[in-house]
Parts: C-alpha cells; structure tokens; sequence
C-alpha cells in the first residue's frame, strides 16, 4: 500500500510540475513582436535536430517567441492545419501540407490574430512516389493495369522491365492517375517483360517490389508439360472459350461446381507425388520475409465455403491443423485479381508443424476446398508462388 501512495504521489509531483512549466512558456515573454528561432522535430530527445526543410506530412515544431496569437500558417501557396491544443507562445506544433504547391517560395508564412504576418525560409520537401500493389500483377499486352501507391504528381511516367515507358504525356487513354484514390491506370506496351516497374516524377524515381508478371518461384502454374500432375479438380484451360476467362500465363485452372457443400473436398491443386514443389530455403527459414501469391477470377462470388492451402513437409501431407484457412468474401467481377497472403501466416497457422528445410527443398503443396457452407462455385486460378517481400535496390540508383 505505502509503495502505491508513493507512487501516485510521483505521478501527481510530475503533473504538477509538467503544468507548471506549461503555465511559466505561456506566460513568459508573451508580449512584443513575433518571432521564429528555429524550426526543430517535435521529440524532445532529439531537440539539438534542427530543420530547414521538412516532408509531406511531417510534423515539425516551429521555436520562438509572441506565438501564442497565431492564425494561419502557410508553406508556399499551401494552408497548415493549426490545432489550438498545440500552439503556445514560444512553440508551434504543426503537419506539413499534404498537397503539392502550384507556387513555390520555400518560405513559411504566419498570419497572426492581429494582421501582423511573419516570413520565415522554409522548404517543404515533395515526396518521390511510392508503389505499393497492382490490382492484377499479370495483365497482357495493350490491357490496362492499375498501380497503387501514392505521391503520384503529374507528369508521371511507367517503365516496364525491358525499357518500354508510358508517360502521361501520352494521353490519358494511355496512362492516368487517380489522385484522389493513389492509382495509375497504364496501358501495358507491347514487348513488356516480366520484372519491376519503376514510377518517375519530377521529384523522384522509386522501383517496384514486386514482379509485373511474376515468374519467380512458382509452385503451381497447371502448365502440364512440365511433367507433373496438378491434382487439380478443376478444368484446366489452354484454350479458353465462350465464358472462360482470358489466360493470362498460359494454362490455368478453373473450378465450377454449383453446388459445393460443406467439407466437401474440391482440390484447386494438389501434390501427391514427387516432383513436390520447389520453395527456396530462404522462405522456409524467414517466412515473414516472403509472401504466398497466385491470381483468381470469381465469375461468381466467392461467399461460402473456404480454402485450407497446405505447404509442409511431403511426409506430413494434408494433415488437420497444419493449413492455412483462405475464407471469403472475395468477388473480383470476372477479372483476374493478385492475392497477397504474408507467408508467416502459413508458418503461425502450423505452428511446429510448419517444415524445416529439407534437403531437396521440395514440399508438398496443395490448395482445396474443404470448409462449411454451400458455395455456388465458378473461379479460376494462376500462378501460384513464393516470393519475397522486397527486393534489393540497384546499386547506386536513386530508387
């Protein structure tokens, strides 16, 4: 009991003298003309860090005196928002502007209570774009793909694996940007290879990472002529026909079944036998490093029902309580569409029973229907695969 009182006595002599000292930066020197020391980052262990520039966003802490009356803050042609909370007379705590200025000036601007307006040399420093996903990472030549990122600033431009770039110059039938949502619609050139994208505007370059047709590390492709069954319950389509889906890597497969019931088993793919499935060791070894892809298309809804995907040791198979679960909703409208699954997910789902490395560096892989609820069924799969979650920039480059 005593060490709680003393405690609570430690917490209340700290508030009081955090107020205090609060009451003593409001009430010193408040009075006179505004003025600006210095604009530092807001963490008080690095206060010795002081700023002439700052990014799209950032919170920085504006240092002086006569503060308190503060209106406005402006950078460029670009308003501040300005929170009461965290004004006082000697400090400013204030987020950079999202937004991109039309008029530079590199100055900061404080319109006070008053009229009294204060200039102080300050660059806001644009962002270079960031690429996060494609809606599909495998769209044919002349299709329309769309990347998501963000800090697309026109001009903009795309350069595929290979060389070939599309630029908003080009016309917006060809490549435009949804500012509002981060996305750039790009018609994919003919002759584009499979590799990173990379993203230009005038203030910076970034590169991909991920693959734009993704061939690395692939599990399951339902490419049969390359010796081994896929197991699949489905059709696989070499050729697709009235209703079939587009290929989009050759072969793939497609499962209908109207009425599918609960743990029914449905196999999308599945390896019974050797050659089980190439996984680099890398994978098994740093599974939060990697993630589990493939491409689907729902002709109809994937709304019950769900998949149990297996990766483990070939001695092991299909046992209960090793599986990852993949359960809906998912609806993709009739287009192919990239799942993205953490590869740590499968290895947490395992648990001890996730593999180790094994000598060959083959294991057995299957992904199948088998959970509750009745599913009018009709999707389509591609390209299953293992890869990593970043990739090594260039050396040198600016990416």
């Amino acid at each position: 009991m005593k060490t709680i009182h003393k405690s609570i006595l430690f917490v209340a002599i700290a508030i009081i003298a955090i107020l205090c000292n609060w009451s003593c930066s409001n009430n010193d020197n408040n009075t006179g003309t505004p003025f600006i020391s210095y604009v530092r980052i807001p963490n008080p262990k690095s206060a010795d860090s002081l700023l002439v520039a700052a990014g799209q966003g950032e919170l920085i802490a504006i240092v002086g005196g006569n503060l308190q009356n503060v209106k406005e803050i402006w950078f460029n042609d670009q308003q501040a928002a300005l929170s009461p909370t965290f004004i006082t007379n000697t400090t400013i705590l204030v987020h950079m502007p999202s937004e991109v200025p039309t008029i530079v000036t590199n100055q900061m601007k404080l319109i006070f209570s008053d009229g009294f307006t204060l200039l102080y040399d300050f660059q806001l420093t644009i962002n270079k774009p960031v690429i996060s996903s494609m809606d599909c990472e495998y769209i044919p030549d002349g299709g329309m793909a769309s990347i998501h990122g963000s800090y697309f600033y026109l001009p903009i431009s795309v350069t595929f694996t290979g060389g070939l770039t599309v630029s908003s110059d080009d016309g917006e039938e060809n490549l435009s940007v949804n500012s509002a949502n981060n996305i750039i619609t790009v018609k994919v050139p003919e002759g584009a290879q499979p590799g990173q994208l990379i993203v230009v505007t005038n203030f910076g370059a970034q590169i991909s990472d991920f693959w734009f047709r993704d061939n690395r590390n692939i599990i399951e492709g339902f490419d049969t002529e390359d010796g081994h069954d896929p197991g699949t319950n489905g059709t696989i389509i070499t050729d697709p026909g009235d209703g079939d889906p587009p290929l989009i890597n050759g072969p793939y497969t497609r499962v209908i079944n109207a009425a599918m019931g609960s743990w029914q088993w449905t196999q999308v793919f599945a390896r019974w036998s050797a050659p089980y499935c190439a996984i680099p060791d890398e994978a098994i070894l740093h599974p939060n490093q990697y993630y589990y892809k493939f491409e689907v298309c729902t002709t109809k809804p994937f709304d019950a029902n769900g998949i149990r995907a297996w990766v483990t040791d070939p001695t092991v198979q299909s046992a209960d309580g090793v599986y990852y679960s993949w359960m809906p909703p998912i609806d993709t409208k009739g287009v192919w569409q990239t799942i993205t699954i953490p590869f740590e997910d499968f290895a947490s789902a395992a648990g001890t029973s996730f593999p180790k490395v094994l000598p060959d560096g083959t294991y057995f892989c299957a992904f199948v229907y088998c959970e509750g609820g009745t599913l009018d069924c009709d999707m389509s799969y591609d390209n299953f695969r293992i890869v990593p979650k970043t990739i090594p920039k260039p050396a040198g480059s600016d990416y």
